[in-house]
């Protein structure tokens, strides 16, 4: 019989604080020092909850957890985690909405700002001499562009209130939130994406992905040849060969993207190469100050699902 003690496996490391919250409360916790299968097994077959990031938890994973009572999402995507295996089994499911949001705000902005002045390009200029970039090279302001928001939740909503700030006009395709409310809000309800890419500079993704990619060739053209697309939501909201194609061809300006279909990105991916891109390796929720916040409402949401206050580790909850 194993001897080896976990309540709580951590799939993907979170914040110090969330940690010692967790092992406040009586918890034997393991962070995994890998993703790898072999190295979560041991600890799966004993754990009564798991914490997991954008790794997810795989249908062989939660099978693996015969005592498994609980799993929490550190972010908002729980589309890597197989929903079925746990409902088959009843065990519930939570993740963190908004803890995040105001740090992926800030990047999908930064993102517009790099895509607009062209900061890779122009970095990559000044280290190399082109002390003509700026004469040879056009940029443009945000204030006075048109942003298209495809989705209107806790993120898409601070980046509106940012970009407003900026002097951007604003529009949204959103199936919850009323017109009334978009337009009180100083937000243009759109009837459909097809409009929104028609009329928007900027195309800022932030929803889930369904069946097929939001964004596919016939949309990127819609977006034109001066337009940009952002994406810190999830990858597979992108055609990615598409995309690649027209980064390629002009068709349009360029994209700033945090996050890809299938992460990290290999070599030999088509995105790799194409001019006007700008890539950030999933850091949207990263900083010092979303990772805490989200550590401890991931923490503090397992305790309330475990029902803790203060057991000790294999007391039987």
């Amino acid at each position: 019989m194993s001897t080896l003690r976990c309540d709580c496996l951590i799939i993907q490391p979170i914040a110090p604080v969330a940690v010692r919250l967790l092992e406040d409360a009586g918890l034997a916790v393991h962070t995994a020092a890998s993703t790898d299968f072999a190295a979560l097994e041991p600890y799966l077959a004993v754990t009564r909850s798991v914490i997991t990031r954008n790794h997810g938890l795989s249908a062989q994973e939660i099978a693996s957890a015969p005592h498994l009572k609980v799993v929490g999402v550190h972010g908002t995507g729980t589309d890597k985690v197989h929903k079925a295996s746990l409902s088959e089994r009843g065990i519930p499911l939570f993740n963190t909405p908004g803890a995040n949001a105001q740090s992926v705000a800030e990047l999908a902005i930064g993102l517009m700002i790099a895509c607009a002045r062209s900061l890779v390009a122009a970095d990559h200029a000044s280290r190399n001499g082109d002390h003509l970039f700026r004469q040879h090279h056009r940029t443009f302001e945000l204030s006075g562009r048109r942003l298209g928001l495809i989705g209107y939740g806790h993120i898409a909503k601070l980046v509106a209130k940012m970009a407003r700030a900026f002097g951007m006009e604003v529009a949204t395709v959103s199936r919850f939130t009323p017109a009334a409310e978009l337009k009180a809000e100083g937000i243009a309800p759109m009837p459909d994406i097809d409009s929104l890419c028609a009329w928007a500079d900027i195309v800022s993704l932030h929803g889930i992905p369904e069946a097929v990619p939001v964004i596919n060739a016939e949309r990127l053209a819609l977006i034109g040849s001066r337009g940009f697309l952002i994406n810190t939501a999830r990858g597979a909201l992108i055609d990615e060969d598409a995309l690649a194609t027209a980064l390629r061809e002009g068709t349009i300006a360029g994209a700033g993207l945090d996050v890809l279909a299938i992460e990290p990105i290999i070599s030999g991916h088509p995105l790799l190469d194409c001019p006007n891109l700008v890539l950030t390796p999933h850091i949207g929720g990263s900083t010092d100050e979303a990772l805490e916040k989200t550590g401890l409402q991931v923490a503090g949401s397992m305790l309330a699902e475990l029902k803790v206050t203060g057991q000790a580790s294999n007391s039987g909850l």
